[in-house]
């Protein structure tokens, strides 16, 4: 427990790459209670330190404090918010940002073997309403739902935020067999407003003809933002190759991912990497094939982002 007017010390431990909600709900709530709430320096002296870590490939800080309290999937941690504070307003200027971002809901039905949610939160679970967390400054949302259209309450919801006015970015992506599957889903999307490009995956060769029926229904419906972005599991490379060029006939923008093995943090494998880099790169990949990049020296070509 902290005292009234406690310094708070808060750490990003994955340094920023995104903003992180724990932490700015963690701010907000202990600005509310009068406490001084800065960024953890192993310099300075705090009564309670957090650090949060998302990625599991992120290194441990080995300068917080022993008493340190941690948190996050970056740690295959199970721990939770306290309801007080996992259902309050999140602290935006903690990283200035100018949008409103948190999830309607928590879980997901698939049991996908490369995903950590299903273990760590469980099936599909209502979790709050949008209002809760936009954003007072902004008509913008950012949800990071990992299968909103596997809810009633996230359709519900979604239709709220369409209704509104919302520019929504559904972070995590959408379940193309849920949209391709009811054709409803695809007319409600259609009335959204697009933020970002709109987010499918195409994990495995047996989905492309459900991404291709997806993206026909959401064109059909008028979903239609500048592009459609689709994740690409990327373990054995033929096989990613056959869903790359399938979603380039689409004319939908393909993203690669190297596998993460969760439970051993195995990296990628050198030739993962350099075909993560072909597609993400796009100056690359509209210019070469694979055949031809694959063919280039292959010297380690530094980190290749790994989330769009």
């Amino acid at each position: 427990m902290t005292s009234v007017d406690a310094r708070i010390g808060l750490h990003d431990i994955d340094g920023g790459r995104y903003p992180n909600l724990a932490l700015m709900k963690l701010a907000a709530h202990h600005n509310a209670r009068g406490d001084s709430v800065r960024w953890y320096a192993p310099i300075e002296s705090f009564d309670t330190v957090y650090g949060s870590k998302v990625f599991t490939f992120t290194d441990a800080d080995p300068y917080l404090p022993a008493d340190a309290i941690l948190g996050g999937t970056g740690y295959c941690s199970p721990a939770t918010l306290p309801d007080d504070i996992e259902h309050t307003l999140p602290d935006y200027s903690l990283y200035g940002i100018d949008y409103g971002m948190g999830f309607l809901t928590r879980g997901c039905p698939r049991r996908c073997p490369w995903c950590v949610v299903p273990e760590k939160e469980g099936g599909i679970q209502a979790h709050a309403e949008h209002g809760e967390f936009a954003n007072p400054a902004s008509r913008d949302l950012v949800l990071l739902d990992n299968n909103v259209l596997a809810s009633e309450h996230g359709i519900r919801e979604i239709e709220r935020i369409a209704a509104a006015g919302y520019r929504v970015d559904f972070n995590q992506g959408l379940d193309a067999r849920l949209i391709a599957r009811d054709d409803g889903i695809a007319k409600l999307l259609g009335r959204c407003r697009w933020l970002k490009p709109i987010r499918l995956a195409c994990d495995t060769s047996g989905q492309m003809a459900t991404v291709g029926r997806a993206v026909e229904a959401l064109r059909r419906h008028g979903a239609s933002p500048k592009t459609f972005f689709c994740y690409v599991l990327v373990k054995d490379i033929p096989d990613a190759l056959d869903r790359v060029e399938f979603l380039r006939s689409l004319n939908v923008d393909p993203f690669a991912q190297p596998f993460l093995d969760f439970t051993t943090n195995a990296a990628p494998t050198l030739e993962q990497r350099r075909f993560a880099r072909w597609v993400n790169h796009k100056a690359i990949f509209k210019s070469m094939s694979w055949a031809d990049y694959g063919k280039k020296p292959t010297a380690d070509e530094g980190q290749t982002e790994l989330f769009a």
